[in-house]
């Protein structure tokens, strides 16, 4: 009896074996390289373009982006008040999904710049001393990208 149900299982197990082997992984969009340099641009039209999807995931999961962040990892998210978390987490956008496609090099220098035009517009709301304060920490975040980037670990500590 046990021998009789055996050889069904087995001829399935290996059936369904087969189809797994046929069937194709799906695979991203051919826009995906189109679309990550949209979002990683420096214009204000990058960054909204690039929140919208954010807060609509699931419309872009075939692409398969990584939009884990750990904000401004390990400075201040929101340093003396002015809210840069939005900015850090667009720049840990492009170096990820730039690292996992294997072009990072080519693209870091425009991710910092977007990085950084990012936070000049959040100081763009301040007037008088605090616009100047807001500035001058934009400034010095961007310039620790700009050295630090290249050595920055991939961490998926928090998810968006």
């Amino acid at each position: 009896m046990l021998r009789r149900l055996r050889m069904p299982v087995m001829a399935a197990a290996a059936a369904a074996a087969t189809l797994v082997m046929v069937i194709p992984a799906q695979a991203a969009p051919a826009d995906k390289p189109r679309v990550l340099s949209d979002w990683t641009q420096p214009s204000s039209a990058g960054y909204q373009a690039w929140n919208n999807a954010r807060q609509n995931q699931a419309a872009w999961a075939a692409y398969g982006f990584d939009w884990s962040t750990d904000y401004c990892t390990a400075a201040p998210d929101n340093p003396y008040g002015y809210p840069f978390a939005m900015s850090c987490a667009r720049h840990d956008f492009g170096y990820r999904n730039y690292k996992a496609a294997g072009q990072f090099d080519a693209n870091k220098d425009r991710i910092d710049s977007a990085f950084y035009a990012d936070l000049k517009r959040v100081c763009a709301a301040y007037t008088g001393e605090r616009r100047t304060e807001c500035e001058s920490l934009a400034k010095v975040y961007y310039d620790a990208v700009r050295l630090l980037g290249l050595q920055q670990p991939q961490t998926h500590e928090k998810a968006v």
